[in-house]
């Protein structure tokens, strides 16, 4: 009972601890022009931008559904650009026969000849963080776990809640010392040091300022451990190439829709991986299936598990293509640097429906997957 109320005094600690905003950040699009590659939360938070876009094409921003177009985080805004936002009304179109694309030659024009003021750049740089949260780790003999839930863009509520809840009660039962915040300043190196593997809790949007990036790949690339799960890979557009090129290994293309839910049966791919360990050959499930624009096993991961397509259909009405093939991974590793002692990434693709996370067979998978992430000393990325 002890590690129980120590968990929970800790994480309620680092949630309410103040995050601060500067009135300018370090954030990564603070000074970048305007155009068609811009999240829209940034052309909405501009006047001028806006009234550019909306010049050349009435109603494709003014007109999106409110849950697309709020400009306070968590915010569909957060992961689309314009490009994405006139893709999604093409495929989502009533009448798509008559659905034409915008101009974006003319929308990038329009935007160019809009100036990026001091005013923007803090209204750009206001979803970020620069205060660091305090520190109350539990005191367990266990791994040091960062439970990581910052999100500006896409936060389903339901399965932020159902992973949060798991991974706590895996500290419990686990004796882990960890700690959850909702505050990117986390990552920062006084903060990383004191932590063996950091989760991202179904984070979704950009979330780090240039600083922050710096600080949680070099501490990666120094043996760190991370733990990814489900909305942690799956935006439609990303900001920064190193966390989804270097570090997941693979970019999100889709899932489908209506249903959006599907019986599937996954297959263990490595069984001799530590995240495996004790887990069935096959075995079937109910949930939002990812596909990618790339697999994943090219890039140099350590493929754990793959979703069977001939068990589901992973078409879309909306005529995306998301078949991968006989070779769909679902759940994969990789090491992540290139020093003696390399960072260990795992990332699972399982995990929209709540439900998920209290699947016994899922909760095995992820609680190995922390303990193989945490550990510095072992064998799987170490370079002799």
């Amino acid at each position: 009972m002890k590690r129980i109320s120590l968990a929970a005094a800790a994480v309620a600690s680092l949630i309410s601890a103040p995050a601060l905003a500067k009135p300018l950040l370090d954030c990564p699009l603070r000074d970048l022009p305007f155009s068609s590659a811009s999240p829209v939360i940034d052309i909405m938070l501009s006047p001028a931008a806006m009234a550019a876009v909306e010049t050349v094409q009435p109603g494709i921003l003014s007109k999106m559904p409110a849950s697309f177009a709020s400009t306070r985080p968590p915010t569909f805004a957060a992961i689309l650009t314009v490009r994405e936002a006139a893709g999604l009304g093409a495929r989502y179109s009533p009448d798509p026969g008559k659905f034409v694309m915008p101009d974006m030659a003319r929308i990038d024009a329009a935007l160019a000849a809009v100036p990026v003021t001091q005013a923007d750049r803090i209204a750009r740089c206001a979803r970020y963080d620069s205060t660091p949260p305090r520190i109350t780790l539990p005191r367990t003999k266990g791994p040091r776990v960062l439970l990581f839930e910052k999100i500006n863009g896409f936060r389903d509520v339901p399965s932020v809640n159902g992973a949060h809840a798991a991974f706590i009660a895996m500290a419990e039962r686990k004796g882990w010392a960890m700690v959850a915040t909702q505050n990117g300043a986390a990552l920062t190196p006084s903060v990383l040091s004191k932590f063996d593997v950091v989760i991202w809790n179904n984070i979704s949007g950009d979330v780090l300022t240039l600083g922050q990036r710096r600080a949680f790949q070099q501490w990666m690339e120094r043996g760190g451990g991370f733990v990814g799960v489900h909305g942690s890979a799956g935006d439609p557009v990303y900001f920064w190439d190193w966390y989804v090129d270097d570090l997941l290994g693979a970019r999100f293309a889709g899932h489908p829709m209506t249903p959006q839910f599907r019986d599937a049966r996954l297959k263990l791919d490595d069984a001799a991986h530590p995240a495996a360990k004790d887990l069935p050959a096959e075995w079937a499930m109910n949930d939002e299936w990812y596909s990618f624009k790339n697999n994943p096993r090219a890039s140099g991961s350590r493929v754990i598990a793959t979703i069977d397509e001939s068990s589901y259909n992973p078409g879309n009405p909306t005529g995306q293509h998301l078949t991968m093939g006989a070779d769909h991974p679902i759940a994969w590793s990789r090491c992540i640097g290139t020093g003696a002692n390399p960072g260990r990434m795992f990332y699972s693709a399982i995990g929209h429906r709540p439900e998920r996370y209290a699947d016994p067979l899922y909760v095995q998978m992820l609680e190995q997957a922390v303990g193989w992430a945490a550990d510095r000393k072992g064998s799987d990325c170490r370079r002799r």
